[in-house]
């Protein structure tokens, strides 16, 4: 497969995190629209009696739940004018009348210029009851001026899976499956928690004291684990192959019409505003160390998680790890997955 001439020093990078103890292991892919290769590496613990870490092992994928889940939706509602990129929360989200949430648009929450606050912080502002959460979020002060800085928060996506629901008229993981998940034949991916006998290999994430063992088919993430596991922030499990799925569908829109538009798959993968640094596209924005001229669009997770995109080169890559097995620190999988990309795209 004429993809890159560099596979080898993808798979060898995966199998240094697992020797440098960046994480337990990996699994990975790279490819175009019709083709792809992929491989793991290390095991789903470090003790060397656990199972092999397979393509298909199933991953806490964090983060990259906004892009397959939120991403996808909001896509599909702005396709069908039900939605518009200038639409007030007002408009859309009745609790938000009277609250400083209120003139919030679509736009400034998928380009991350909402000036929410920056962390979900969830049960220690509002307790532990489902719809005491949702009024509190809805209710909360703003820390920025919209439109005038850019600022990554969990709370963009966790609003905008609450607009989804509402206009969908159905939960967020109903509305996932129904309208991308089984359309792309994405069958392993689903949010957790993940029944006891799913059949597949769950790669376990962060020690939890009140388990008393590393969570495996539970979200890491508490505030998703607190909304019930199902929320656009986290909580989705998933594996290469259907995120080779995903990505593929992303770069043949007019393939898959039923779950991509063309026009919302360009604008997502374009600079969006304007002279704010750092530089964001809607929900996507430019890999580490690269420029929008370089045409290359990332999302990462928290775990360790990353996919990436190109539709100049027509290509793809994802890298899926359970590094959190180890530690939350983010610098030593963050420089990894930096040669990763630079490797999978030839730079």
């Amino acid at each position: 497969m004429q993809i890159s001439n560099h596979t080898d020093q993808l798979a060898a990078l995966a199998e240094a995190g697992v020797h440098e103890h960046i994480f337990p292991g990996a699994a990975w892919a790279v490819g175009t629209v019709d083709d792809g290769v992929a491989g793991a590496a290390g095991r789903l613990t470090p003790d060397p009696a656990s199972a092999a870490m397979q393509v298909d092992t199933l991953f806490d994928i964090a983060s990259l739940t906004k892009i397959i889940s939120v991403w996808s939706l909001t896509g599909r509602l702005l396709k069908q004018e039900r939605l518009g990129l200038d639409s007030r929360l007002a408009d859309v989200l009745p609790g938000t009348h009277g609250y400083a949430l209120a003139p919030v648009t679509i736009f400034q929450l998928l380009t991350h210029t909402a000036g929410l606050p920056l962390r979900a912080r969830l049960r220690a502002s509002y307790g532990e009851v489902y719809d005491d959460i949702v009024r509190g979020v809805l209710r909360e002060p703003l820390e920025g001026v919209p439109g005038q800085a850019v600022d990554y928060t969990d709370r963009a996506a966790l609003i905008l899976g609450l607009v989804i629901e509402r206009l969908l008229g159905m939960p967020l993981d109903q509305a996932l499956e129904e309208h991308v998940l089984r359309p792309l034949g994405m069958d392993a991916t689903r949010f957790g928690p993940l029944p006891a006998a799913h059949g597949k290999l769950v790669a376990p994430t962060e020690y939890c004291e009140q388990a008393g063992a590393h969570l495996a088919g539970v979200t890491h993430d508490f505030s998703t684990r607190l909304l019930g596991g199902v929320c656009g922030i986290s909580g989705l499990f998933s594996n290469v192959p259907d995120l080779q799925r995903f990505l593929q569908a992303m770069l043949a829109p007019d393939r898959h019409g039923e779950v991509f538009d063309a026009d919302w798959v360009r604008d997502s993968l374009t600079v969006q505003t304007g002279s704010l640094n750092p530089s964001r596209g809607l929900f996507w924005h430019p890999a580490a160390g690269t420029g929008p001229e370089d045409d290359i669009w990332c999302h990462q997770g928290f775990t360790g998680t990353a996919l990436w995109i190109s539709p100049r080169r027509g290509r793809y890559a994802v890298l899926l790890t359970n590094k959190l097995y180890y530690t939350r620190d983010s610098a030593r999988v963050n420089a990894l997955r930096h040669a990763f990309m630079r490797r999978a795209f030839d730079l």
